[in-house]
């Protein structure tokens, strides 16, 4: 078995000594078989099969019924393994609502003790409902305190306020998110901003699923954790502070002020994010009276927008947007379609207010 990828062997020969790692396990579900390594210690790993970390050692089975019974009872568990030499600690990584979306795994000596475990957080987005839920060990691991914690946002505010710095994979997480084909997986490092303004590189992994409520309606969930890897400044991988692809320097070039410009999913008509600041007013975020929308005598028209993108990839005109005062906002609306893959595209929008452009622009 090849092991080129280990910063060291979690195991000796035989019955050697032990690497004094967790290893950070996911359990998302969906099509995977057995739960997969994305991290040992900080180091991250491409979600590789456990038992191509463990198989070297007797204690596979062992940490197999362990991680089961950790997301079974969402409790920190601990046992000997089979063979009396080696203990197995198992710490969930427990969602908002109480899934269990990750196992941090320890296997060592019975008069060992575990080393302090890294910070990370599990969290999944509600692809129907358009929710992004955060558990509070992400929060932690943002820097929250714990008064101006908020568990559930919209969809939207995932890259919002500037909290997340993304890579050059943002589009390929953007096509995840509006093509939420099962089984979809997808990792990536990028930089976090602590409320303290410390800059954090984090890994997260995450996989699309489907899951029947109690209700019997079928859900698209991606399942994610995020994991602290280090100072930002200290880890490779990260994104650098200042942006520098071609394609970030053009938008932020290309801003101006009365001008407020998002991406939009073309199918649902919904805010994926912000490429400026939220524009005032506008209700986009969960914690609003009533949730985002448009007028609904004004969805032909945005249908229409749809479809002209569809056909000539530019579209324009005038919608009512659901203001934060639970009224409606009357915006000027230019569309250009934009390519996320080479699969999936979405809406560039820039809005207006309707008397700080020429309406005749939109006959």
């Amino acid at each position: 078995m090849a092991t080129n990828w280990l910063v060291r062997p979690i195991f000796g020969q035989g019955d050697g000594a032990m690497a004094t790692d967790w290893l950070l396990v996911e359990t998302f579900g969906g099509h995977r078989r057995e739960p997969t390594v994305m991290a040992v210690g900080r180091n991250p790993r491409n979600l590789v099969p456990l038992r191509n970390v463990l198989s070297r050692g007797p204690f596979l089975s062992d940490v197999l019924i362990l991680i089961a019974r950790v997301v079974e009872t969402g409790k920190l568990l601990e046992v000997d393994a089979t063979s009396g030499k080696r203990r197995i600690v198992g710490h969930p990584l427990i969602t908002y609502g109480g899934g269990v979306h990750g196992v941090f795994v320890w296997v060592g000596r019975p008069d060992e003790e575990p080393p302090a475990r890294g910070l990370a957080g599990a969290w999944h987005i509600n692809l129907t409902q358009h929710v992004s839920s955060r558990s509070d060990d992400l929060l932690r691991l943002y820097g929250t305190s714990a008064k101006n914690w908020r568990n559930q946002h919209d969809l939207a505010e995932l890259f919002a306020y500037g909290r997340l710095q993304t890579n050059s994979d943002e589009s390929k997480a953007l096509a995840l998110l509006v093509n939420a084909t099962i089984g979809n997986e997808h990792q990536a490092t990028w930089t976090v901003t602590r409320d303290d303004g410390v800059r954090r590189a984090v890994h997260f992994a995450c996989r699309c699923v489907e899951v029947r409520t109690g209700a019997g309606r079928i859900e698209r969930i991606v399942r994610g954790i995020t994991h602290d890897i280090g100072p930002a400044e200290s880890v490779p991988a990260a994104p650098p502070r200042a942006p520098v692809l071609l394609a970030q320097q053009v938008l932020a070039a290309e801003a101006a002020s009365g001008r407020w410009r998002a991406i939009v999913d073309l199918r649902t008509m919904r805010l994926l994010r912000w490429i400026d600041d939220p524009m005032p007013g506008i209700a986009w975020k969960l914690d609003v009276a009533r949730r985002p929308a448009i007028h609904r005598e004004d969805l032909r028209a945005a249908a229409k927008m749809s479809e002209e993108l569809a056909s000539s990839g530019r579209a324009c005109g005038l919608l009512r947007l659901r203001s934060e005062r639970d009224d409606w906002t009357e915006v000027a609306v230019e569309a250009a379609l934009m390519l996320l893959d080479q699969h999936t595209t979405a809406a560039l929008v820039t809005l207006t207010l309707p008397d700080s452009v020429g309406l005749s622009s939109f006959g």
